[in-house]
């Protein structure tokens, strides 16, 4: 494999996000894509689907997003550009991180950040406003190999409460 220069997507969000959930950078799969967690073994969209009681999982990517906004989801990664051979986490060389802590300060109904992962946390933790709350969530990504249903129960009891509905 070979050392290539990788970017995040544009942030997912409207003016009623509450969450923002955070990644680290989109792995290859979903850099094919195009899309948020478009690997078909990564827990996210199963994990959202329980959350929400709305089976995201055959709906194509433009309708999943809508609904998880419905919710006050947004969707983003911490990473803006960096080097990486293959879709590891581990693998992320020379970072350039995305404007967090500004887009939070734009988002005065943002109640929570959610890192997908300990990856994410790492880069991220330091570039949210104090005054945010911070969670660290099970990765979602099939590379952590934490039972999908202990991932889940801790996803949902962590987002359960900033939900809107």
């Amino acid at each position: 494999m070979t050392l290539r220069q990788k970017s995040s997507f544009n942030a997912v969000f409207d003016a009623h996000s509450r969450i923002l959930i955070l990644g680290s950078l989109p792995g290859d799969a979903s850099l094919n894509a195009g899309h948020y967690y478009a690997h078909p073994r990564n827990a996210f969209w199963p994990i959202i689907s329980q959350l929400i009681a709305i089976d995201l999982t055959p709906l194509p990517f433009a309708e999943r997003y809508p609904l998880i906004q419905q919710y006050g989801i947004a969707l983003w990664d911490v990473v803006q550009q960096a080097s990486r051979v293959g879709s590891l986490d581990t693998a992320i060389q020379t970072p350039q991180f995305n404007p967090l802590d500004a887009w939070c300060r734009a988002q005065p109904q943002l109640q929570l950040v959610a890192f997908n992962g300990q990856a994410a946390a790492k880069y991220g933790s330091k570039l949210i406003p104090g005054y945010i709350e911070q969670v660290v969530l099970p990765s979602s990504s099939p590379a952590h190999t934490l039972n999908v249903s202990h991932k889940t129960e801790a996803w949902l009891t962590t987002l359960r409460p900033y939900l809107t509905t």
